[in-house]
């Protein structure tokens, strides 16, 4: 055997892959997850919205 961690690394996962298979095999609770760029995505969506104004600038809405 060449690389006996990568054989090892990959006989456990193999094996907790068949054993979470079985349908007596223990069920865990989806944890609640946050979304991770939620707060870099507002950032940077202002960021280009002005980027954009600077290049662009809208045009001022006419008063009827």
């Amino acid at each position: 055997m060449e690389f006996p961690t990568g054989y090892v690394t990959a006989l456990d996962a193999m094996n907790r892959h068949v054993t979470s298979a079985r349908p007596d095999s223990p069920v865990q609770a989806e944890r609640a997850r946050r979304p991770l760029f939620a707060p870099t995505r507002e950032v940077t969506a202002v960021a280009l919205r002005r980027l954009a104004d600077r290049i662009q600038p809208r045009p001022v809405p006419r008063c009827s």
